[in-house]
C-alpha cells in the first residue's frame, strides 16, 4: 500500500497545482499575461523539467539496481544454502538434525517473505509465523532462532576422523557465509529512498504543474493532457517506489531461488 500510497498522493498534488493555476489565471493582472511573462515562465518550466527528468532517471536507476542487487544476493543466499547442505550430506547422519532445522527454516523463510504465493507442502515447519516483508523487517525474529538453533546443533558435532572434521570445518564455514547473507538481505529489505529528496521533487513537479495551470489555454484536450501527464508521473514514481521496496507490491524478488534450495534441502 505504501506504493500505491505516494504514487496517488504525487497525483492529487499535481492536480491541486494544475487546478491552482487554472483558478488564478483569471485574478492576474494583464501585464501579467503579456508574452514577455509568457516566454519567461515557460523558461523557467523547462528548467524545472529538465531537473525533474534528470532526478526521475537517477531515481528509476537507482531503485533498478538496489532490486537487481536484492535479488542477485538472495540467488547466492540459496546457492549458499545448497551447498551447505551438500556438505551435511557427505557428513553423514550425525548431520541430519541440522539439515531438518535448515529445512524448516529455508520454508517457513518462503512462508514468510513470499505470503501471497503458495506455500510449501508439509507440516514440517511452523505456519503461524508472520508476514514480515515490508521495508521495515525482513523476518520474523524466530526464523532467526530456528537458524541460530541450527547453527548451535551444527558445532555440537564431534568428529571420528580427520575426514568428517574437514567436512565439519567446511559446514561452519558455510554457515557463516548462509548467516552473514541473511543480515545482508535483512538490511537490503529498507527502503533507500531520501524522503527529502524525494520531497523536493514532489515540489519541482507541484511547481511545473502550476505553472502548466497558468499558461494553458483553458479547454477541455489541455486539460486532459495535464492530466495524462500527472498520471503518467505518478505512475513513475509508483514503480519506482515499487523497486525500492523488493519484498512487497506487483514487482518483488522471486522466490524461485529459495525453493530451488528447499528442493535440494529435501532430498
Amino acid at each position: 500500500m505504501y506504493e500505491i500510497g505516494s504514487a496517488m498522493l504525487v497525483f492529487v498534488l499535481l492536480l491541486i497545482g494544475t487546478g491552482t493555476g487554472v483558478l488564478v489565471r483569471p485574478l492576474l493582472p494583464e501585464e501579467h499575461k503579456a508574452h514577455e511573462t509568457v516566454q519567461l515562465i515557460q523558461l523557467v518550466i523547462g528548467m524545472l523539467v529538465t531537473f525533474a527528468a534528470l532526478v526521475l532517471g537517477l531515481m528509476t536507476a537507482s531503485a533498478k539496481t538496489s532490486f537487481d542487487t536484492v535479488g542477485n544476493d538472495f540467488r547466492t543466499y540459496s546457492a549458499d544454502l545448497i551447498q551447505l547442505n551438500a556438505t551435511l550430506r557427505q557428513y553423514g547422519g550425525d548431520a541430519s538434525e541440522v539439515r531438518q532445522l535448515l529445512r524448516a527454516y529455508t520454508a517457513a523463510a518462503i512462508a514468510s517473505t513470499w505470503p501471497s504465493e503458495p506455500r510449501p507442502a508439509g507440516d514440517y515447519y511452523p505456519k503461524d509465523i508472520p508476514a514480515e516483508n515490508n521495508s521495515e523487517k525482513l523476518e520474523d525474529t524466530r526464523l532467526g532462532d530456528m537458524l541460530n538453533l541450527a547453527g548451535a546443533r551444527l558445532r555440537q558435532l564431534s568428529a571420528n576422523d580427520a575426514y568428517h572434521q574437514r567436512l565439519l570445518d567446511q559446514s561452519i564455514d558455510q554457515f557463516e557465509r548462509v548467516v552473514q547473507a541473511r543480515w545482508k538481505l535483512i538490511e537490503e529489505a529498507h527502503s533507500t529512498i531520501s524522503q527529502p529528496f524525494f520531497m523536493t521533487l514532489t515540489f519541482w513537479l507541484f511547481v511545473i504543474f502550476l505553472s502548466f495551470g497558468l499558461i494553458a489555454p483553458r479547454n477541455a484536450l489541455a486539460l486532459v493532457t495535464i492530466t495524462l501527464g500527472a498520471l503518467s508521473i505518478a505512475s513513475a514514481v509508483y514503480v519506482i517506489v515499487d523497486l525500492d521496496t523488493p519484498f512487497t507490491g506487483p514487482i518483488v524478488i522471486s522466490s524461485q531461488p529459495m525453493r530451488d534450495a528447499l528442493e535440494h534441502l529435501n532430498r
